[in-house]
């Protein structure tokens, strides 16, 4: 059973989803209970879908849950999602829980996620319980709510996955109390959502297929990425490359507004749409890509190998897009241009770098997080 809570974007069911599709191709029975609003196209392969009354946040602030009806939820509304939640872990009896993120975040959700942990620790057939999470922590300044995490760690935890590649950044870069959980980690490598289209584009030739030679401009979920897409739309004009026809994927929670003002500018050489599932093919057939620096996006450029700039977003306490882009562009993989830096010319030069570099530089990062997780699922269904 793997709980998700998506409140903001959607990489994080992006990832929780990908590992659910790997645990069920392993043979493993998976109930994927998701909280957020629903994500269309969302491939989670042979698991079963499970939605709970969605929530999600007002702002990137994470303070205030808002329901489905855009209301905030009352301490009547968690009461009956709590008990549906524990409801359905009775009914799914799983020998795994598997919590996305919590407790080093989602720390709203406590209110059913502490009940389901307790309920799961005192279950007679004793469950193995996981913490599923990034590379890459929004350090928290108080040590307060860092040991918090620590006991409740240690109070309910077998095992904490890591999707990241120590090689590149390890978890005690961004969480000052590892030491005191070290003997639960492990970690998997990245999580890569699948191309699965790849192998059959490969035989028709890549200059037959759509987005064949584009510069394809994403904004993951597009909760975020207002401003920058904004930006990079309003200077395309004066941007290099304007003989390739250019592709801009809004997102699906890009507000109305923002999308429609760039639906009204396509023209001929210019395509808008509010996402793809095809997104990774879309990447690796590109001359160019340019994006924000989510985790979901950047492994997809890098297992692509398309040519690419993305521009970080460092709103509110954000700091991981920013540290993750940088550690990679270390690696000769991604050029890094800040969104508050963001002008026809910075931009350009950084365009023309990645369109210049070698295609096929080797990062050097562990991509087997998927797979990798799915064997630690199962090795721990079995009892291991």
């Amino acid at each position: 059973m793997i709980y998700v809570q998506n409140l903001l974007g959607i990489g994080h069911l992006r990832r929780a989803g990908a590992i659910a599709k790997a645990a069920a191709a392993s043979g493993l029975d998976v109930a994927f209970v998701s909280g957020g609003m629903p994500v269309p196209h969302l491939d989670i392969g042979g698991a079963r879908f499970i939605q709970l009354p969605p929530v999600r946040t007002e702002d990137h602030d994470f303070k205030n849950l808002i329901g489905d009806t855009g209301s905030p939820v009352d301490d009547v509304w968690k009461a009956a999602r709590r008990e549906q939640l524990l409801a359905i872990f009775e009914a799914e009896r799983p020998n795994v829980l598997m919590t996305e993120l919590f407790p080093f975040g989602r720390r709203q959700m406590r209110f059913e996620l502490l009940p389901l942990l307790e309920r799961a620790r005192a279950a007679d057939w004793r469950p193995g319980i996981v913490s599923s999470m990034r590379d890459i922590l929004v350090t928290k300044p108080r040590l307060d709510r860092n040991q918090e995490i620590v006991e409740t760690v240690q109070k309910f935890y077998d095992r904490v996955l890591v999707h990241g590649d120590a090689s590149v950044i390890a978890l005690e870069t961004t969480f000052p109390l590892y030491a005191e959980i070290a003997q639960y980690v492990k970690y998997t490598g990245y999580v890569v959502t699948p191309d699965e289209d790849s192998a059959d584009e490969d035989s028709r030739g890549a200059e037959q297929s759509v987005g064949a030679g584009e510069i394809v401009v994403s904004a993951g979920g597009g909760a975020v990425g207002r401003h920058y897409i904004s930006e990079v739309f309003r200077l395309r004009e004066r941007l290099p490359f304007q003989d390739q026809r250019w592709r801009f994927l809004a997102g699906y929670h890009m507000p109305d507004d923002v999308f429609e003002h760039l639906v009204a500018g396509q023209g001929e050489r210019v395509i808008v749409e509010r996402s793809r599932p095809d997104l990774p093919s879309l990447m690796r057939r590109a001359k160019l890509s340019i994006s924000q620096a989510g985790y979901n996006t950047v492994m997809e450029l890098i297992a692509t190998g398309v040519p690419a700039v993305v521009v970080p977003f460092e709103g509110g306490v954000e700091t991981e897009q920013r540290l993750r882009a940088d550690l990679l562009a270390e690696r000769g993989r991604l050029q890094v241009v800040r969104e508050t830096e963001l002008t026809v010319e910075t931009l350009g030069a950084a365009m023309r770098r990645a369109v210049a570099a070698d295609r096929h530089v080797v990062a050097g990062v562990d991509l087997e997080g998927a797979q990798r997780t799915a064997v630690i699922l199962r090795e721990l269904a079995s009892g291991g």
